[in-house]
């Protein structure tokens, strides 16, 4: 599936999008990590929450659940907000 992957992200990936598998939004996040070492601990924090300012969207609807299943057509967005003063 595609994994859109935002700005502040991209230094992990090089790049704005790319294709990972997994059955579940936690598989492909593993296996996003597996390929880009570090990644995944931006997004997911070490009570295995999503970040709080990190959005992702599976085909355009907001999620929260690592355990949602996906399919190999979805797209996913990583969505980063800006913080700071």
């Amino acid at each position: 599936m595609k994994v859109m992957i935002p700005g502040a992200l991209r230094s992990y990936t090089e790049r704005g999008e790319v294709d990972v598998g997994g059955a579940t939004l936690a598989a492909a996040l593993t296996e996003l990590d597996r390929r880009y070492a570090g990644i995944r601990f931006r997004i997911v924090d070490e009570q295995d929450h999503i970040r709080r300012h990190i959005r992702i969207f599976i085909n355009g609807e907001q999620t929260h659940d690592l355990s949602q299943a996906l399919d190999v057509n979805d797209e996913i967005v990583i969505v980063q907000a800006l913080s700071g003063g």
